[in-house]
């Protein structure tokens, strides 16, 4: 038995009368109780506004958030708390990015590289900022199993190139990208490099001095912490460059009507009142993780996935997308020429949770000529037993989508 899994009390629930099989961890993870409780014991013991306040729960409640982003700056190996700005998830964090990187160094004629793997929130963003600028998007393409073309990687770099924007994992095909070697590369030509960690952080070990990244985006949801929440790490160097992104309280230093000055980093991206409770429970869902363990974590999910792949077989028209050898716990697949909406709905009669789609990567599946694929992915509390049912399930349901 799987001795994670009894701290993830939504697992006991059924599914029209059956045992709920959780398999849609990629869009987002379950909650520990330990994060639960945290959010509840900030609401009924800290609550206040933070930074500003001379009473003792505004103190308490400053000391606790501050302290959230210290084991964030730990948790990714940053330089410096200063480096870690706290946002809504990964999706505002690369339009920060986007909007403040467009408005400072990006001119007419300028380009950015992003992956043909991207998830929207990392296409859409860039597209935004530039839209009143002829700024062009030159995309990485990748392979059948879903690699991404290095050599056409590096083809791609002229003397306009300003950024490169790409998924450590990508979040179809679980292809897990070589982010270090490429930051290296983009440095190599002037350039700079933001990766979107949404599905990588909660899996493997992140460190974005190692990686040598300019900004890492991540979202809490997707690590066990509540929804609400993200972070956008940038070096401070660099942030400190950038424009503010938005205006109002605790970005400014002082405010008149001739002008304002801005507050210094981290603050100077974060106006107006933050989520605190959804940060205290960030902190301690990083606590969760650091205590069971990224490569035990690692560990139960490339099983997982091993067992999935090689069990699914078994499923009579079955082709899965994204074989790459080096993948995270994401299993897309179709059935036979069934609509991906039509296996998800079946799998939930039978209790299996799944995601349908084109999961925001909608370029991946013009790649692939399909409308979506169905999308198996896995945490550290799901169980080979769960699997099994996950392909019994399947199984039962193919004969009617053939």
């Amino acid at each position: 038995m799987n001795e994670i899994r009894p701290q993830f009390p939504i697992l006991t629930t059924q599914v029209y009368g059956r045992p709920l099989v959780y398999l849609d961890n990629a869009a987002t993870t379950q909650k520990p109780q330990r994060v639960i409780d945290a959010l509840c014991r900030y609401y009924t013991t800290l609550n206040a506004n933070i930074h500003r306040g001379a009473h003792r729960l505004a103190a308490d409640a400053t000391e606790a958030f501050e302290l959230v982003r210290r084991k964030v700056q730990t948790y990714i190996g940053a330089e410096s708390a200063e480096e870690i700005v706290f946002t809504r998830g990964t999706t505002e964090s690369i339009n920060l990015v986007a909007a403040t990187f467009a408005d400072r160094f990006l001119t007419d004629g300028d380009e950015i590289i992003v992956s043909g793997m991207e998830h929207h929130s990392d296409i859409v963003p860039w597209q935004l900022a530039c839209r009143n600028k002829s700024v062009k998007l030159r995309v990485i393409p990748f392979s059948d199993d879903g690699q991404l073309d290095l050599e056409a990687y590096r083809a791609l770099f002229t003397d306009r190139t300003k950024l490169v924007a790409v998924c450590h994992v990508s979040n179809t095909l679980g292809t897990i990208n070589p982010v270090a070697e490429m930051a290296k590369e983009a440095h190599a030509h002037g350039a700079k490099i933001l990766v979107d960690g949404a599905q990588a952080v909660a899996h493997i070990k992140v460190d974005v001095k190692q990686i040598g990244c300019d900004f890492y985006c991540f979202s809490g949801h997707k690590m066990y912490a509540p929804m609400g929440v993200g972070v956008m790490y940038g070096r401070k160097e660099l942030l400190a460059e950038l424009p503010p992104y938005q205006g109002g309280g605790e970005m400014i230093k002082d405010v008149s009507f001739e002008r304002t000055t801005f507050n210094d980093l981290p603050f100077k991206f974060e106006a107006g009142t933050p989520s605190v409770a959804d940060v205290v429970g960030l902190g301690e869902a990083i606590d969760f993780i650091n205590e069971t363990g990224l490569d035990r974590i690692a560990a139960i999910e490339d099983d997982l996935l091993r067992y999935a792949t090689a069990a699914i077989d078994s499923v009579k028209g079955v082709k899965i997308y994204g074989t790459a050898p080096h993948k995270a716990a994401v299993l897309s697949f179709n059935v036979g020429k069934a609509h991906p909406y039509d296996v998800g709905t079946l799998l939930d009669k039978l209790g299996v949770a799944v995601r349908t789609g084109h999961h925001c990567t909608q370029p991946i599946m013009d790649r692939y000529s399909i409308p979506g694929t169905v999308r198996a992915s896995f945490a550290a509390y799901n169980t080979r037993e769960e699997v099994d049912l996950f392909i019994a399930a399947l199984q039962r349901i193919a004969p009617m989508l053939s």
